[in-house]
């Protein structure tokens, strides 16, 4: 990964690990972050996952925001595979990417798994 791929998902680890107890690993080849070591909340996929060679963001979403998401911009917000099914919503990252939006769907997955008392202190700062 280099150049503009590495600059990628500085920009998604910026968004994430400032969040409480979150740790980054690798799961399936991927870069992905969880809630305490246990439950992942986004995956960064950089160079494309499978035939999709655009880069991307899939993330854990409250209940509902998938549909809205996809509904209101559907170039840029997809149903991802294997984890779409649970309400998880894809996230292009290639052209112009709005940094911001992209903490705030990180931040809104972050929420959907921690576990209440996280989210207090989330609120907290």
């Amino acid at each position: 990964m280099t150049g503009g791929r590495a600059d990628l998902v500085a920009q998604v680890r910026s968004a994430c690990i400032g969040l409480p107890e979150v740790t980054e690993r690798a799961s399936h080849g991927a870069p992905s972050f969880f809630v305490r070591d246990k439950r992942s909340f986004a995956t960064v996929w950089a160079d494309g996952h499978h035939d999709e060679t655009f880069a991307q963001l899939w993330c854990a979403a409250p209940a509902g925001a998938q549909a809205l998401l996809i509904a209101d911009d559907p170039d840029r917000f997809f149903r991802p595979p294997y984890v779409g099914h649970r309400g998880w919503v894809g996230m292009r990252l290639d052209g112009a990417v709005d940094w911001e939006e992209v903490r705030e769907v990180c931040e809104d997955a972050y929420r959907a798994v921690a576990p209440a008392a996280l989210v207090a202190a989330l609120d907290a700062r």
